[in-house]
């Protein structure tokens, strides 16, 4: 028992002896840590000051300071910045669904501006801006070298003022330039119609107008078809839409989920992490659901499409989406500015990143971008001949006079169905998808 307690004894003893080795050379390197970062922070006040007291011109002792801490965010990742008073004024009135600009949301890549997404309607948009459009210069002036604020703030003006963009665009041989109008931005976050017996809800972007949008402007057009059971189904058309807030994502994908979660954020503290789960409730019934993606679907965007292609509850359609699947956290910091800060990823259900790998779609669908010449389009209009077209055919006496107009109806909606394609040939394969899916649900749907 002695020789126990003894042998006892000393591995205690050797415990205490490992902890004040390991423990000694810890705090020694976490002392000449924080001696490292107070030497560097002496360097950067004695650069400072070597700039305000020889630099060839007068600096801006603010914007200098301001520079440097945007140069430290933006130096993490190209969604991290510093947004003095009047740009965080600028983001908050954007979110609400009204501002000024060109209406494009664009990230950076290879030290140029790549466009994410034209909003629909807007200045850029009109002109002809498309999703993976590279912006090397404007009004003649090199972006290159410039971080992505500095290049946004060469894009703003005063509202009806011209501005000439220097375009790369996959495809075409040489660059080539665009002449936009700024306009003050209004964005109409879900435009509802229908197409047939379906419900097509085009969404724009994700900002506090989204939900309320989208929730009545379905409820109008069920109304319109004359009841739910009239309709087949919806299209939630993501395609260019860039993202926005996150809580508004959650709430569109709610909207079509009974139960489950929706996304899941992790961060640096797993402490932080949090999981969104779906409420009872579907705003279409079960009715089959078609979303439409492309490059330019981004964040908030591929949270929905994530969401419904995870639990199953929709079919995506087109082509891989943009990738982003980091959060930001807008932290108000003094001075009225804020900090643009990425705090988390976000995971779709089944626990899959987003990031820099996208929303693969379920049936990939390229968007034609050359339509046929009128002559070739004449071609193809000419209608084949049938046998009600031979001379002497015999008549169809099988069916009433009610249903062969029944039958006329649904070949005006075929043909009408079929000039879509050519306008829009993603939307029309989505709108036939959900034909498909409507013939086989059962009888109640």
């Amino acid at each position: 028992m002695k020789n126990f307690m003894m042998a006892a004894l000393l591995g205690t003893a050797a415990g205490v002896l490992v902890t004040t080795q390991i423990a000694g050379p810890l705090l020694a390197q976490e002392t000449e840590s924080k001696s490292t970062v107070y030497e560097q922070l002496d360097l950067f006040g004695d650069i400072f000051e070597r700039i305000r007291a020889q630099y060839v011109e007068e600096v801006d002792e603010a914007e200098l300071i301001e520079a440097a801490i945007n140069g430290m965010l933006t130096s993490l990742d190209p969604h991290s910045s510093y947004l003095p008073p009047k740009d965080f004024d600028a983001m908050q009135t954007q979110t609400s669904g009204e501002f000024g600009g060109l209406g494009i949301e664009v990230t950076q890549e290879d030290g140029y501006v790549k466009v994410v997404a034209p909003m629909d309607g807007t200045p850029a948009d009109q002109a002809g801006m498309e999703a993976g459009d590279f912006i090397t210069a404007v009004d003649g002036q090199s972006v290159l070298g410039l971080n992505l604020d500095e290049a946004v703030a060469m894009m703003r003006g005063p509202v009806g003022s011209e501005i000439l963009l220097t375009v790369i665009r996959e495809g075409a041989d040489e660059p080539f330039e665009v002449s936009i109008i700024r306009d003050t931005i209004k964005v109409t976050a879900v435009r509802s119609r229908l197409e047939g017996d379906s419900v097509v809800l085009r969404v724009t972007t994700f900002n506090r107008q989204t939900y309320p949008n989208l929730k009545d402007g379905l409820a109008k057009e069920i109304e319109k078809a004359g009841g739910i059971d009239k309709i087949n189904g919806v299209v939630i058309d993501l395609r260019n839409n860039p993202g926005g807030l996150l809580t508004e994502a959650i709430q569109v994908s709610d909207a079509f989920l009974d139960k489950g979660e929706i996304v899941s954020t992790r961060g640096r503290n797993s402490r932080n992490n949090e999981r969104y789960n779906a409420t009872e409730g579907d705003l279409s019934s079960g009715k089959p659901i078609v979303v439409l993606i492309n490059g330019g679907s981004a964040s908030a965007s591929e949270i929905v499409a994530g969401a419904l292609q995870d639990h199953r509850r929709a079919v995506v359609i087109g082509e891989k989406s943009f990738g982003k699947g980091s959060v930001q956290t807008v932290v108000p910091v003094r001075g009225d500015g804020a900090m643009r800060l990425t705090t988390s990823r976000y995971y779709t259900p089944s626990g899959r990143s987003i990031q820099a790998l996208g929303v693969s779609p379920d049936i990939i669908v390229k968007q034609p971008r050359n339509l046929p010449t009128d002559e070739e389009a004449e071609d193809q209009d000419q209608p084949g001949r049938s046998e009600a077209d031979l001379r002497g055919s015999l008549n169809n006496d099988s069916i009433s006079e009610d249903e062969r107009k029944i039958i006329e109806e649904e070949r005006a909606r075929a043909e009408e169905s079929a000039k879509l394609r050519d306008e829009d040939y993603q939307l029309a394969y989505a709108l036939d998808v959900l034909k498909g899916l409507s013939a086989l649900a059962p009888g109640d749907q």
